[in-house]
């Protein structure tokens, strides 16, 4: 219990709220950049508002940061009911610096009139821009509101409900300029999304090992002191047998994936080895994410 409010405390204290503020600032800054750079010279609307922006700039010439005020404003207010305090403040700065530093990075030139290539390097930075902002628990506004409200009152899953506002953004860019706009655009939401999970999980995967037999308690020994990771002993019983055993289980990093198995065949050649990755491991011995 103490163990937890401490970290109750850590979480919520000045340093801590000072730099997801920061983060935010920082994220809409690329996000923004990335968009002008990218995307919006090169008419990818690659969902969301900014997606829509891009397409009523393109249709009547009204600046993208103003049609992003239009559109976030309302929906922020609409949305306030359902949202906790804290990250309500948060999606309130979102929801008016992004425009902002839209407005403030529109005088960028584009780097490139390859749609391709926009559409890969757009994407990429409006993730870095978009995980940076969700690694520090905020929020650009937006259809992201919109997806919470229709997720409420409509039941459908979250990610559905993301992905219902993108793809008529999409649509609706296919409609206004040309279908291969449209494939462009969904390369881009694509690209942003991975991008998104590298900078929330980072690339470096980690694995999990399930060791099965006949020489735990040296395997036991060998992981603990010779690789220097901890492990957990797990009950289990032979599926034909029916007798009970145990089970290793280690999380090892990835450099460290042939090392164990090397550790393993060289103390039981008969061991049987399960790896699976673990995308995001927290706790002694682990950095976090």
């Amino acid at each position: 219990m103490a163990r937890k409010r401490r970290a109750a405390i850590q979480l919520n204290s000045p340093q801590r709220k000072a730099l997801e503020y920061a983060m935010l600032l920082i994220g809409s800054l690329v996000l923004a950049t990335s968009f002008n750079l990218f995307l919006n010279p090169n008419q990818i609307a690659s969902g969301g508002v900014s997606g829509l922006s891009t397409i009523l700039h393109n249709l009547f010439g009204v600046s993208p940061a103003i049609v992003q005020w239009a559109c976030n404003i309302p929906l922020f207010l609409l949305g306030f009911k359902i949202m906790e305090r804290h990250y309500s403040v948060k999606a309130a700065l979102g929801s008016i610096v992004l425009p902002l530093c839209v407005m403030l990075t529109s005088h960028l030139q584009p780097l490139t009139t390859n749609p391709l290539l926009a559409s890969i390097y757009g994407g990429i930075g409006v993730g870095l821009g978009i995980g940076i902002v969700f690694r520090g628990r905020g929020s650009t506004g937006g259809f992201s509101i919109a997806s919470q409200i229709l997720h409420k009152y409509t039941g459908l899953s979250l990610g559905l409900c993301v992905a219902v506002f993108d793809g008529l953004v999409i649509l609706l860019a296919g409609i206004v300029f040309d279908p291969e706009k449209a494939l462009y655009a969904l390369i881009a939401l694509f690209v942003t999304s991975k991008t998104i999970d590298i900078v929330q999980m980072g690339v470096n995967t980690s694995k999990v090992a399930y060791i099965i037999s006949n020489e735990i308690e040296t395997l036991r020994e060998a992981i603990l002191y010779d690789l220097d990771r901890g492990l957990t002993l797990l009950d289990a019983a032979g599926g034909y047998t029916g007798d009970e055993r145990k089970v290793l289980m280690a999380v090892v990093s990835q450099s460290e994936v042939s090392k164990l198995k090397i550790l393993v065949r060289s103390i039981d050649p008969d061991a049987f080895i399960i790896l699976c990755p673990a995308q995001e491991v927290l706790g002694e011995g682990f950095r976090a994410g």
